[in-house]
């Protein structure tokens, strides 16, 4: 069951990253499910959190390659790759910390980050019947999340740029993906006297992005326990089931370049933080003790988990603090050039190409 149940983990993680080494597009089961709502939220919460704090982490990155912005009805339209990466200690996690009430078992378990190596078993056991068992899932040993961008800036008055970061709803494989972002920056730099003279410029910028995707998933009830449904058809009443997920990506501080012919040297210190919240949609049949004679498992009507209702949304814990960058942009007529490392709890390597114009 271990490989199993791994596989399945990674699958849904790999969906919320919506790209990267080990992405599907489509997730087979939600099997943790079957220790409970309340347990198995955790578990998720516990096993997804690196990845999807460096792929917020990535969201925010590539805003930017100076500190200048366009003059009015000046553009630039940059495409960059951000990779945003784990740090070790976020490796794995203690089983006991999570305070879990249904299962039983405890000790150092990887997350999807962390160590290729299986992690404890835990058990959900009632009145000395066994509902569920399974041992926590491996890590992928893999830190590193690569984030696409795409934007466009336009300069309006009074030293502003606009920057808009568009993706529309596509469909991958049997899901849907979408992005939205929008950023400012305004110059600092223009109240100062004198400021022509100088190669250098200061400005504000702040930048929110959002992703959002579905894509169906399915818990059926296990074969092996007996079914005794009264007003859910087995055949139908479970092929509903959907995972919806939002990353969200904040990012605003104080940037400045300075520039000479063909090359400009940017960076910035602000404040980053993001933000993931997965949502289960639909109905969800898990195993139930009844009580008799001789106690036994069975899936019937009280134990259906209704998504949304039964089911909370899924917050992965987010990451918020200081970030700083600073990165190297080399402009040939129109054509732009960027690389640039951002320092933060989850660093980002990013690097990009555009036309500019004005």
């Amino acid at each position: 069951m271990n490989k199993s149940y791994s596989g399945k983990f990674i699958r849904i993680a790999a969906f919320l990253m919506l790209t990267g080494p080990f992405a599907s597009g489509q997730i087979d089961n939600v099997d943790f499910l079957r220790a409970g709502a309340a347990d198995g939220i955790k578990i998720i919460q516990a096993y997804i959190s690196p990845w999807a704090n460096a792929f917020g982490a990535g969201l925010n990155g590539s805003w930017y390659n100076t500190a200048k912005p366009h003059k009015l009805g000046g553009f630039d339209i940059t495409a960059a790759f951000n990779i945003g990466i784990v740090p070790e200690s976020a490796g794995t996690y203690d089983v006991g910390s999570l305070g879990l009430t249904t299962l039983s078992g405890s000790g150092t378990a990887s997350t999807i980050s962390g160590p290729d190596a299986g992690g404890p078993n835990l058990t959900k056991t009632v009145s000395g019947v066994q509902l569920a068992s399974f041992n926590l899932p491996p890590g992928t040993g893999w830190r590193y999340i690569p984030v696409p961008t795409a934007q466009v800036g336009i300069g309006l008055p009074f030293g502003t740029e606009l920057k808009v970061r568009y993706m529309p709803k596509m469909n991958i494989k049997d899901g849907d993906v979408g992005l939205w972002g929008i950023g400012l920056m305004h110059s600092i730099m223009q109240y100062i006297p004198g400021n022509k003279l100088l190669p250098v410029d200061v400005s504000l910028f702040g930048g929110y992005t959002k992703l959002q995707g579905n894509v169906p998933v399915s818990l059926q009830p296990d074969q092996s326990v007996a079914s005794n449904y009264s007003t859910y058809d087995p055949m139908t009443a479970f092929n509903d089931q959907n995972m919806a997920a939002a990353v969200q990506a904040l990012n605003v501080g104080v940037i400045g370049s300075v520039s000479i012919p063909v090359l400009t040297v940017y960076g910035g210190i602000g404040y980053s933080k993001t933000k993931t919240e997965v949502n289960l949609e639909g109905n969800f049949p898990t195993p139930v003790l009844v009580t008799s004679a001789m106690p036994y498992a069975e899936y019937n009507d009280s134990g259906v988990l209704k998504g949304g209702t039964d089911i909370p949304a899924i917050e992965i814990k987010n990451f918020s603090g200081v970030r700083m960058n600073l990165g190297l942009r080399v402009k040939l007529a129109v054509l732009t050039i960027h690389a640039d490392y951002t320092r933060s709890q989850y660093n980002v390597l990013s690097a990009g190409i555009g036309i500019s114009f004005r």
